[in-house]
């Protein structure tokens, strides 16, 4: 199968049974300019490997130094096949191009809820914001729950933010992490969101104080990127 380049990951797709999600240091603007480019080159000049993804994603980070690479898998069998079999050449001939990345870290995810369904008006995401939170311990009920009420909290807020597209929270196979792919119109869209009420994204409400003092949440991070590269195997006209 051949490579077909599309505008972002279908996060609606039911046979997405996991995601992997991690992020490299490459240092500079340029040096993230160069990888994207070479990711680009290692998968489209080879056929899309099977077993492999059904996507593969990457933004540029805002800090000018880091790539968050996002890619969809049906299972964690097809992840290591690849991993065997395919994923050593394509990063071989990127660190050809960009030599020095650091990769630093891989997660895997399932998606758990999306805050939008499918809409063919939706604006394309001018900006991904990358929600991180770590908790105390594994516990799958503790992610859920937590992504349950920050739906609430958006369900019941009486301002939404403007800007915002849709958000997808993904809860860790370990179970201590949850991650918010968020898409957003722009990076400035989100820096106002931020401003507007200064705490966080949301109103000054319960629902939303009950996410920020959450018991067992022990860390986390918000980052913004800017779409850099999607892709998919191309299906072919029978």
């Amino acid at each position: 199968m051949s490579v077909e380049f599309v505008t972002r990951p279908d996060f609606t797709r039911a046979d997405a049974g996991i995601v992997k999600a991690s992020t490299w240091d490459v240092g500079t603007p340029e040096r993230q300019h160069q990888a994207v480019e070479a990711v680009q080159e290692a998968w489209n000049s080879r056929e899309w490997p099977r077993p492999g993804p059904l996507s593969y994603t990457v933004h540029a980070g805002e800090d000018g130094k880091t790539l968050l690479h996002y890619s969809q898998w049906a299972d964690e069998e097809s992840y290591h096949a690849f991993f065997r079999s395919g994923r050593d050449e394509r990063n071989a001939d990127i660190d050809a191009a960009v030599p020095g990345i650091e990769r630093l870290t891989l997660n895997t995810y399932e998606l758990y809820r999306s805050s939008a369904g499918v809409d063919p008006y939706a604006p394309e995401p001018g900006c991904v914001v990358i929600v991180d939170v770590e908790f105390e311990g594994a516990d799958g009920a503790r992610q859920r729950d937590w992504v349950d009420r920050v739906f609430e909290a958006l369900g019941t807020d009486p301002m939404p933010a403007p800007g915002g597209i849709a958000g997808h929270f993904h809860v860790s196979t370990d179970g201590t992490r949850v991650l918010n792919y968020a898409e957003w119109v722009s990076a400035q869209a989100h820096i106002d969101a931020l401003a507007a009420s200064g705490n966080g994204v949301g109103s000054r409400t319960p629902q939303w104080e009950r996410v920020q003092a959450y018991p067992g949440v022990t860390g986390g991070g918000v980052h913004r990127y800017t779409p850099a590269l999607s892709l998919r195997p191309a299906v072919r006209a029978r």
